[in-house]
């Protein structure tokens, strides 16, 4: 069997059963799929130093290699909090009004991605299988190529891909999709997604489409849709242990009412503030007063990019509010959190929640509404409200409420639809959510695609 070399921003392997909580899905099939392969993980270590020097930090975690290196500072300002984060992420997520396209970001993203393709070259031997990840490598191949590896490789976007007329306001975007054709399969979350890429790709690089198949010159990859999941019957058995059981019984004892439960990171992708006014137009019917709370955990992301701390100004104002405009003594209606928890204590309220609320604006993924799903009692179920602009949604429709994050009304009808919601309904909801959760989970995902990437699969 082939090894297989996996390539990220950040390597995140878990550091075995006694902190599984803190580790998330992705993670843990990516580490599976390496343990069998007897890969390497390679990607930045998170730190920086005056200068890059390439020198690779080797280590093993719970049987997985792992090798990474440190970037310099200016790395991590310009290719990091720069060009990934405050030019690609909002041009991705249809946001071009908030990116910043300053040249220098762009030059220094590329200078990133060749020096880590040399660094990582001569860790490949022929045969292996390299997989990348993310929107931070998406010239990785073609830097590679120029190494001389000619293994296969795919890559995997975990987050959206625009439409055209979107993309084209990204500078130098032809320069940048064209690296992407070095590639021998591309993996999306949706079919959306794929369609937007491959759109893109007829329009402005006169590429041909046959079915999943590219061609554009002499060079013909595949792209196909290949939907994340999680590991849900072990979250499942997470949210039923000890630690998830206490955190189950704080989230009840101290939230009033029926809880409705958000968890994202502080981003303005994920519908904050549509969120938090759709739920104020449910507290216009005093019906709902002192009998529902709002549980909001945002842990903040990415402090040093403008838009991320303008994002966090806001909700702090609109929380406070809202508060000040419903409140009573014994009432709060927003609990507003802004740090993070493990995935077992996220387990317990999760389980906790009578509703859980995913309004994102535009989503690659959303794992989080398939983590709710999983941590529900199946005797006693939530009721899932789910933006219909994220990547999880062609997948959930079944079984969530899909929504309009838009639409304040829209908010408000379907969380009152939800909480009024019969036991009966609320059960076979969450059964047909459960039941897909299982047949396609993050095993699942990661088989599918290594086996269409070695070709094994139509």
């Amino acid at each position: 069997m082939s090894r297989l070399i996996v390539v990220s921003n950040r390597v995140n392997v878990p550091r075995g059963r006694e902190n599984d909580g803190a580790q998330g899905g992705l993670a843990v099939a990516l580490a599976s799929a390496l343990k069998r392969s007897g890969g390497i993980w390679f990607g930045w270590s998170g730190k920086s130093a005056p200068s890059f020097s390439g020198a690779v930090d080797y280590r093993r975690h719970g049987g997985v290699a792992t090798a990474t290196v440190d970037l310099d500072e200016r790395d991590v300002e310009e290719y990091y909090n720069g060009y990934a984060n405050r030019t690609l992420w909002p041009v991705l997520h249809y946001r071009i009004d908030l990116a910043d396209f300053d040249r220098e970001f762009g030059k220094r993203y590329e200078a990133v991605n060749r020096k880590m393709a040399q660094t990582l070259a001569p860790m490949i031997d022929p045969g292996d299988l390299v997989w990348i990840h993310d929107y931070h490598f998406l010239p990785m191949a073609a830097d590679l190529r120029a190494e001389g590896v000619a293994n296969r490789i795919g890559f995997f976007l975990h987050t959206p891909w625009p439409p055209h007329r979107l993309m084209v306001a990204l500078p130098f975007h032809d320069r940048l999709v064209r690296t992407m054709l070095a590639y021998d399969l591309i993996g999306f979350q949706a079919d959306e997604w794929r369609e937007s890429f491959l759109h893109y790709c007829e329009r402005e690089l006169g590429g041909k489409v046959d079915g999943e198949w590219l061609t554009v010159g002499d060079r013909t990859l595949r792209c196909a849709t290949f939907p994340i999941g999680i590991d849900a019957t072990g979250f499942a058995e997470l949210a039923t242990g000890p630690e998830a059981r206490a955190s189950f019984t704080r989230t009840r004892d101290n939230v009033t009412g029926r809880i409705i439960v958000g968890v994202d990171r502080l981003d303005y992708s994920k519908g904050l503030i549509e969120r938090f006014n759709g739920y104020r137009k449910l507290l216009e019917r005093e019906e709902w007063h002192s009998k529902v709370s709002l549980l909001q955990i945002a842990p903040p992301s990415r402090g040093e990019v403008p838009a991320y701390a303008e994002i966090r100004d806001q909700l702090d104002k609109l929380s406070g509010r809202i508060n000040g405009e419903h409140a009573r003594v014994d009432w709060v209606p927003i609990r507003y959190v802004n740090k993070g928890y493990d995935r077992t204590e996220l387990a317990g309220i999760f389980r906790a929640a009578h509703v859980g609320l995913v309004t994102s604006l535009r989503d690659g993924m959303n794992l989080v509404a398939k983590e709710y799903v999983a941590a529900q009692d199946p005797d006693d179920p939530g009721v899932l409200l789910l933006s219909r602009f994220t990547g999880a949604a062609a997948q959930m429709e079944e079984g969530a409420l899909i929504i309009n994050p838009h639409s304040q009304i829209d908010i408000a009808q379907k969380l009152d639809q939800a909480l009024r919601m019969g036991w009966e309904e609320r059960k076979e909801r969450w059964q047909a959510l459960f039941s897909a959760l299982n047949a396609y989970d993050v095993h699942h995902w990661a088989t599918e695609f290594l086996d269409r990437l070695r070709g094994e699969a139509d």
